[in-house]
């Protein structure tokens, strides 16, 4: 009887651990259907992951391009805004061009004109100027660039009914209608250095400055736009080499027909170097540039009016300077070589100094934070050969003031009152009166 429990007992242990043992195969065996899966899941997803990484090269190396006639009227203005006006990715047009287009409008009057064509001194004028420009660039990948700008525009202004050193009005294109290709170049990248070559606008390499250097958003008078003791040339042939040699200087030096008029381009040419240090000081950014150019295009010598073939040269400085994000300051000054005159100016004087300083503060303390008001003051200071040349000469100094204050209507928009007051105009020697001259004016700046 003993043995007979004995076995049933062994008989019940061993018929639970079969049972035991046949479960944790089935376990086994679920584990193992589990990693399977797993396992496809994984490789599903390493190809759709392939597949998605092949197709992103392809779409980088071939834009995509508007179709016109599968385009909506929304989806236009949507490319417009992406590509044109950069608002938010999209499509590339043409094949990667970028498009830019602006028109400035700028109407202004004086109640004081002083040119030589007025039928009495002192007389009212009031006139405007428009001018539109189309930007195309296009960069070819990270070795160069190249860019193109036609600009159309009429109108004088009041420029040709004022007699000054230093006009007002840097945007007229000079009275009658015209149409032309202003710039036009190529730029290849050599590591830290940039050549540019073709037909060139010097002030867009030389006497730069970040606050006073634009007369579609910025300052309005010559005065302040460049430095009137710098002989800038038209656009015309050059080459530019810009160098970069560390992350806190750069320079530029620029060769171009003297008389822009691309014929014998090397018999007459002007030279100019420009050194850009930008330091940070409070970590606020600034731009302190030491300038020197030379122009050998034919000078008459005050001393002797048969002398025709001599140089001029010179030297300035221009600095900008940040104070706050909302407040910057800027100065200029020049100096040239005062014994000679150049060739062909409708009026006969040269310039042996000029200075400029502003400021330029932005709208965020009164809430609007894209307005932008700005002033500055300047003078512009005829040289003594100038004045000795002729014993009835005052040659006193042109002084100028301009302040103005740029509203954004829009996004497309900015509306400028400008005012100017020049005294001492043409060195209180101009035939039509020497009173002091006050212009005011509105520019409207549209970009497309």
């Amino acid at each position: 009887m003993d043995r007979a429990w004995v076995l049933i007992i062994f008989l019940c242990i061993m018929l639970h651990c079969t049972q035991g043992l046949a479960q944790d195969c089935i376990s086994q065996e679920d584990l193992l259907n589990e990693i399977r899966a797993l396992k496809k899941t994984v490789a599903d997803q390493e190809r759709r992951i392939a597949e998605l990484e092949a197709r992103v090269p392809s779409r980088e190396a071939a834009p995509q391009q508007v179709v016109l006639a599968d385009t909506t009227l929304e989806d236009l203005d949507r490319h417009i805004d992406s590509c044109i006006l950069h608002r938010e990715g999209g499509y590339q047009l043409l094949g990667g061009l970028e498009l830019g287009a602006g028109m400035t409008i700028i109407g202004q009057g004086t109640h004081n004109a002083n040119g030589d064509s007025l039928s009495e001194a002192g007389e009212d004028v009031a006139d405007g100027s428009y001018s539109f420009d189309l930007s195309i660039y296009k960069a070819f990948e990270e070795y160069g660039a190249a860019f193109a700008l036609i600009e159309a525009g009429e109108g004088a202004g009041i420029e040709d009914e004022l007699k000054l050193f230093s006009n007002v009005n840097f945007d007229t294109t000079g009275g009658d209608s015209t149409l032309g290709i202003v710039e036009a170049w190529y730029e290849q990248y050599i590591g830290p250095a940039a050549l540019t070559f073709g037909k060139l606008d010097s002030r867009v390499y030389i006497d730069t400055n970040e606050y006073a250097n634009c007369e579609c958003t910025q300052f309005i008078g010559r005065m302040f736009k460049n430095s009137a003791a710098i002989e800038f040339p038209d656009n015309a042939a050059g080459v530019r080499l810009g160098w970069t040699p560390a992350g806190w200087v750069d320079v530029d030096t620029l060769i171009m027909d003297a008389d822009s008029d691309w014929e014998d381009i090397g018999d007459e040419v002007f030279f100019a170097g420009q050194v850009t240090v930008r330091p940070a000081f409070c970590e606020r950014p600034g731009r302190y540039r030491l300038i020197g150019w030379l122009n050998d295009a034919g000078h008459t010598r005050w001393a002797d009016e048969t002398n025709t073939k001599e140089e001029a040269y010179g030297f300035g400085v221009s600095v900008d300077q940040e104070l706050t994000p909302a407040l910057g300051l800027f100065m200029r000054y020049g100096w040239q070589d005062p014994d000679e005159r150049l060739n062909g100016l409708d009026d006969d004087f040269s310039i042996e100094h000029a200075w400029s300083l502003g400021a330029r503060l932005k709208g965020a303390a009164w809430g609007r934070e894209e307005d932008v008001l700005a002033c500055a003051i300047g003078q512009v200071v005829p040289s003594d050969d100038y004045k000795e040349a002729d014993s009835s000469r005052e040659a006193d100094c042109e002084g100028h003031l301009e302040l103005y204050y740029s509203f954004k209507v829009n996004g497309h928009c900015m509306v400028t009152p400008d005012l100017q007051i020049i005294w001492n105009p043409y060195g209180s020697d101009a035939s039509q009166g020497d009173d002091t001259i006050l212009v005011g004016g509105i520019r409207t700046q549209i970009d497309f």
